[in-house]
């Protein structure tokens, strides 16, 4: 039921944008999906499994736009141009989206879901099990998602790096800590593009 569920986790992520995680209630999510509270339980076992699921879709949708980034989706060609472009996604994706914000930096604050926290920081390894579909894949610890923008980097610009730059796998990781930095202290998506390029010169 993979409407029901997409359904479910939207109406998850509107109610955790009106209210702290803790006053979400599941009959409520059920009831803005258009599903029973049965079914919500059935797809997602527990709110912590619902919890899970939304932390996951939402890291999950980072990295999608990453690599369209680094793709040069977003019109940048050269790959310097798509490497800063991944961090002003970076960064964007941060500003608008609490969740990936908290597993970017570790930083959970009392309107999200805390238990989830909890478990992201001790272990990366998913518990939850579904009724309906296999388990979620594991959430990522602090730190480890930015790691997996960056392997995503090294990747897909490995064919189109300049020779004579500096190496790949260090550009990619100076470039994600750079973003890492304007998501703990924000500033304009112009001003993180412009310290890429000039880092990466």
């Amino acid at each position: 039921m993979p409407a029901a569920r997409e359904s479910l986790l939207d109406a998850a992520f509107a109610a955790l944008e009106g209210r702290p995680w803790s006053r979400v209630k599941m009959a409520e999510v059920a009831a803005a999906a258009g599903v029973s509270r049965q079914t919500l339980y059935n797809e997602f076992g527990s709110k912590e499994g619902l919890a899970r699921a939304l932390v996951r879709r939402e890291a999950d949708a980072y990295l999608s736009g990453v690599e369209r980034a680094l793709s040069g989706v977003s019109g940048a060609a050269g790959p310097r141009e798509r490497l800063a472009a991944a961090a002003v996604w970076t960064v964007r994706s941060a500003t608008e989206n609490p969740l990936v914000r908290a597993v970017l930096t570790g930083c959970w604050n009392e309107r999200l879901p805390t238990s989830v926290a909890s478990v992201a920081s001790v272990t990366s390894v998913a518990t939850v099990t579904s009724v309906r579909t296999a388990p979620p894949a594991p959430l990522p610890a602090p730190g480890e998602l930015l790691g997996q923008a960056r392997d995503r980097a090294v990747r897909l610009l490995a064919g189109d790096w300049p020779p004579g730059a500096v190496e790949l796998p260090l550009a990619c990781e100076a470039v994600a800590r750079l973003a890492l930095s304007y998501v703990v202290a924000p500033a304009p998506a112009a001003d993180v593009a412009r310290m890429v390029r000039t880092v990466l010169a």
